[in-house]
């Protein structure tokens, strides 16, 4: 039967990530460094308020962009928190999680053979919805030695006639990196000059962290509509999926100018009708009342980064400072393995999950990437058993 698979879809690779957490799923006392998925369970008044919409009976359909009350409480919020305004009606579509709002978005702006800048490493979705969507993903390496930010010289080389957007996640997964607003207005010109629509995705916008080990102060996220100029040439992509602890929610959201928004929403129409109603009603409590909640998981995620971050250089993984987002991504050339030679060494031998660094793209190789969104005590464990594995390895 793969005869009647469309040629699209055989030519997109599995993912990175899911080969090693099937393996991982069939052994005993695994710690998984490798889900980057919240350990907190949702907070309790944001479950309440899913449960009392079913109470209530809100068990149907929303209009398709999602209730009109959880988007005029998105726009106070980002109006509130990035200074960025939007029209709730036109301008703001509520999603089932980031990941649809991305397809959404590249199938809403791209002709086959457009070309999108992807800088890499990258969340492994990035690449292949690019390609879904029939367009031309080119990718450009970043460096550890540029803190994992791209730049304008990087992106300028790699725009063609046939550049339609450019893709950016920042905070990044995996490597933590958070961009500075220096080389965010970098893009912003390039974006204007070549007249080129910026896809940001900013799930990991809340997961900001305080000053770094060599003292410099604390980082801060850009907005990238908030720049000049750049709110009508965006695509914002959010939700509340690692800020509030509700993957499974499956809710997130796209800000975008009203052209593009409403092509999006023609798509979402015919393939979602609309995101969850009960998600909806949680969303809208995390907006109103979430922020104390936010800022206590943040701290948590701070205290994991302190720990795993110098207890992986400790042990000789040189490892950047992540900023943002729950990833650390040591480089493992000291073992002298590929990435994925030691993520599965590493798993038979200690019984650690970690995902190769070549699962996210062009730069990754020799890195893996160690997630600290799991509890404390087993990012202790974590570390003893690879500080074994590097001194047999190393």
């Amino acid at each position: 039967m793969r005869d009647y698979v469309s040629a699209r879809v055989n030519s997109i690779p599995p993912s990175g990530i899911r080969r090693f957490f099937d393996i991982a799923a069939t052994m005993q006392d695994v710690i998984s460094l490798g889900i980057g998925e919240p350990d907190f369970v949702t907070p309790a008044p944001i479950i309440e308020a899913g449960i009392e919409s079913l109470h209530r009976g809100d068990t149907h359909y929303t209009s398709n962009s999602g209730t009109v009350e959880l988007r005029r409480e998105l726009n106070a919020y980002l109006k509130r928190r990035y200074q960025v305004d939007y029209d709730p009606e036109a301008e703001l579509l509520i999603t089932v999680g980031v990941s649809e709002a991305l397809y959404l978005a590249l199938t809403a702006i791209l002709d086959p053979g457009d070309e999108v800048i992807v800088p890499q490493p990258c969340f492994v979705a990035y690449t292949s919805e690019v390609m879904l969507a029939g367009g031309v993903p080119v990718p450009i390496a970043t460096r550890v030695e540029n803190n994992f930010q791209v730049t304008r010289e990087e992106i300028a080389a790699k725009i063609t006639p046939k550049t339609k957007a450019i893709l950016i996640g920042y905070p990044n997964n995996p490597t933590g990196a958070v961009m500075s607003r220096e080389r965010l207005l970098d893009i912003a010109t390039l974006a204007e000059e070549h007249d080129l629509i910026v896809i940001s995705d900013e799930i990991y916008d809340r997961l900001v962290y305080g000053s770094m080990s060599n003292g410099t102060s604390r980082s801060v996220h850009t907005c990238f509509p908030s720049l000049p100029k750049m709110r009508e040439r965006t695509v914002l992509l959010g939700g509340f999926s690692k800020s509030h602890a509700m993957t499974g929610w499956r809710i997130g959201y796209s800000a975008a100018p009203k052209a593009i928004s409403a092509a999006m929403r023609k798509i979402h129409q015919y393939t979602i009708m609309s995101a969850p109603t009960m998600a909806q009603a949680a969303a809208l409590e995390a907006l109103k009342h979430g922020e104390e909640h936010v800022e206590r998981m943040r701290q948590e995620y701070d205290r994991r980064r302190r720990l795993i971050v110098g207890g992986l250089n400790h042990i000789g993984l040189k490892t950047f400072e992540p900023q943002g987002a729950f990833y650390a991504f040591p480089s493992i050339a000291i073992s002298g393995l590929s990435d994925e030679e030691f993520a599965e060494k590493l798993l038979q031998e200690e019984r650690v999950a970690v995902v190769p660094g070549n699962a996210f793209g062009a730069g990754g190789e020799g890195f893996v990437r160690c997630s600290y969104a799991t509890a404390y005590e087993k990012i202790e464990e974590a570390l003893h058993r690879m500080e074994r594995f590097v001194r047999r390895h190393g």
